[in-house]
């Protein structure tokens, strides 16, 4: 066959052959060539876009997209975008200057790589407005899980023998919101306890943990989310943010953040999920917050369900996260959950009990059936 002859005959059904084997030998080679040049550059650089699916929620900072990133051959890949609103500041250069800070901060969590983190993909600057790409998580944030409707959503799901065994051991009802089941609770705890540990170590602090900001995936496991607040020690914010209700006592008396402030943190959501009260409803300012939380360790037994109240390890453990002093809370995030009197003490409980289940398997299970 001559070099000028075409590659598909007239009659093929994908049409008129259009190239020659000398323009494709030719284009092989120049690809070839083009991909040698590539891989010895110091630098690459494309254009990227995203679709804006839908909005999945928005608050002070900003708002976050679900997006789709275009690639090549027509593939997309899905994330979450935030784009953080520039009022709220003084002027563009305290913008600039907290966003320099964000993304210093991002790209440092960047490389922790924690399973119970949110992944960081990149920082962009975009008409001068900062977004942040990041993972998007499949599933449901632990605010909107402790809410009374999603147990009408199973009970609607289910027959009457799984109805009574989500109650007994994953989730049951309270005069207020959902509660769940110790051994739930505590595995929730663990993971975010072991995304803390490594956030920790790395000289950061979350700034902001609270129910919204704890994903439970389909799969039954959870993430942290939402590093808008996030700092290192090393490097505070020009303005701090944080939600009162989840502060810790020294927080909210004008202190900084700190990685016992984000135990404290922890320390509420946990109390929450064991009790199914929604925390500090009657303090109407500040100070009657801080009171309330300084009074919330003693208050522990009469405020919590009898099987919950009646675990001395559990009373322990979060009198350990949410101590008014921070010297008197757990040093680190692996000794709240390794030390005697930590989480992982109260699921040996569960075992030797033969009480405990395979918590991630339940969770994904329920979760499956809000659907």
């Amino acid at each position: 066959m001559e070099d000028d002859q075409f590659i598909l005959e007239p009659t093929h059904p994908y049409g008129t052959p259009t190239r020659t084997f000398a323009d494709v030998n030719a284009e092989t080679a120049r690809t070839a060539q083009r991909y040698k040049e590539i891989i010895t550059q110091s630098r690459v650089s494309w254009d990227v876009s995203y679709g804006l699916v839908k909005k999945l929620g928005s608050g002070g900072q900003g708002v976050v997209f679900l997006a789709d990133r275009g690639g090549a051959f027509g593939v997309t890949f899905r994330l979450a975008l935030k784009f953080f609103r520039p009022d709220g500041y003084p002027d563009i250069e305290v913008y600039r200057e907290e966003m320099a800070r964000l993304a210093r901060v991002a790209m440092h969590l960047a490389r922790v790589q924690q399973d119970h983190l949110l992944d960081v993909y990149n920082v962009v600057e975009y008409d001068g407005i900062q977004v942040l790409a990041m993972e998007w998580v499949d599933g449901y944030d632990l605010r909107c899980l402790l809410t009374p409707g999603i147990l009408e959503r199973v009970k609607a799901n289910v027959d009457r023998d799984r109805w009574e065994y989500v109650n007994d051991v994953i989730v049951t009802r309270t005069p207020v919101q959902l509660r769940l089941k110790p051994g739930v609770a505590i595995a929730i705890l663990r993971e975010c306890l072991e995304g803390l540990g490594a956030l920790h170590r790395e000289g950061l602090v979350h700034g902001d943990l609270k129910p919204a900001n704890i994903m439970v995936k389909r799969t039954g496991n959870c993430k942290i989310i939402d590093f808008g607040s996030a700092l290192a020690l090393d490097e505070p914010p020009t303005r701090p943010t944080w939600t009162p209700r989840y502060a810790a006592v020294e927080v909210l008396e004008g202190g900084r953040q700190t990685q016992a402030s984000d135990l404290a943190s922890l320390g509420y959501i946990l109390f929450e999920m064991l009790s199914g009260q929604f925390p500090f409803t009657d303090c109407e300012d500040g100070v009657e917050m801080v009171a309330a939380k300084r009074e919330l360790p003693d208050q522990l037994e009469e405020l919590l369900p009898p099987e919950v109240a009646a675990n001395e390890t559990l009373i322990n453990l979060l009198r350990g996260l949410i101590a008014p002093d921070p010297a008197e809370r757990f040093v680190t995030a692996e000794e709240a959950d390794l030390a005697d009197g930590g989480a992982t003490e109260f699921q040996r409980q569960l075992v030797k009990g033969d009480l405990a289940a395979e918590y991630a398997n339940e969770i994904r299970h329920w979760l499956s059936e809000l659907d």
